[in-house]
């Protein structure tokens, strides 16, 4: 048993510290991964090294092919508000008098002379509960990086993936996307919007200095962790 607690110490220590790193070199999961279409081997000896966006003459330098670059502009806001409340009361009252009972209620009447002279019962009560809550949320990134294409379904979408580490005084600062994303929303300026990208994403964190302090300790994480209160 102490063996499984010690253990469980060391991972939440560890936990924090690699979860950064982990989402940054973490592959996309929910990309299925469909088998890349044949492509079209040229005839031996001929001049045509076979179609791509450097020889043709008819059609803008869009990314549309495998290793092709395409800029994301990353734009991304969210608002969430939740509100609760609950008002209740219950009051009651009972009264009962008691005018003969088998003569049992003169007996009672006369050892007890501050009774007065019937036999009352009564009782009440009255509760009441109110209870009231909020939450909200709200974020914003904007960001443009580069991204290349990564794999080309056989429809034409295209699976994207932009990485970007700026490291400045030894804190580095990580921005990866990755997701799919069609031809046809792919500007003639060769950008694509954040909101066009399907099963998007987005991973913007620091690994430093600064972000170490911006956590709390792990001997704060451990009682935390064990305090039940």
């Amino acid at each position: 048993m102490k063996k499984k607690i010690m253990l469980a110490f060391i991972v939440l220590i560890f936990a924090g510290c690699v979860e950064s790193e982990y989402a940054i070199k973490k592959e996309p999961q929910n990309i299925a991964q469909l088998p890349q279409p044949a492509q079209a081997a040229s005839a031996p000896g001929s001049l045509w090294p076979g179609e791509s966006n450097r020889n043709m003459l008819f059609a803008d330098n869009k990314a549309r092919y495998l290793n092709d670059i395409v800029t994301i502009v990353i734009s991304e806001a969210s608002t969430g508000t939740n509100d609760a409340s609950t008002n209740t009361s219950r009051a009651s009252k009972t009264a009962a008098n008691i005018s003969a009972l088998f003569g049992l209620d003169s007996s009672v009447l006369a050892s007890n002379k501050n009774m007065g002279t019937t036999l009352s019962v009564g009782g009440g009560s009255d509760n009441s509960m109110k209870g009231q809550g909020d939450t909200s949320r709200s974020s914003k990134l904007n960001a443009q990086i580069a991204g290349r294409v990564i794999k080309v379904f056989e429809n034409g979408n295209m699976v994207i993936e932009g990485r970007r580490q700026v490291t400045v005084n030894a804190e580095d600062q990580y921005i990866v996307i990755s997701g799919i994303i069609r031809p046809e929303d792919v500007t003639p300026e060769n950008f694509v919007h954040s909101r066009n990208i399907s099963d998007a994403r987005i991973v913007y964190t620091g690994m430093g200095i600064i972000n170490d302090k911006s956590h709390p300790g792990w001997g704060t994480r451990i009682l935390d962790w064990v305090w039940p209160f």
